[in-house]
């Protein structure tokens, strides 16, 4: 996963994306804009329900940064 994303940290999905629902097995679409939380990075085989790579992913941030003067 990107440096730049850690556990925790809010993210939004930057194109639909399909899956399966791991209790129904029906398949939901999460689309483009959907924010979710990132509970585990894994640089391989994934273990999340959903995994999806960091650079479909935007970090949302709460905080703001200083400009340069």
């Amino acid at each position: 996963m990107n440096n730049d994303i850690h556990m925790h940290d809010a993210v939004v999905l930057l194109e639909d994306t399909r899956t399966k629902h791991f209790k129904t097995g029906q398949p939901p679409m999460l689309r483009r804009g959907q924010v979710g939380t990132v509970v585990m990075t894994y640089d391989g085989r994934a273990y999340a329900l959903l995994p999806v790579a960091a650079e479909k992913l935007i970090l949302l941030k709460d905080t703001p940064e200083l400009a340069a003067a």
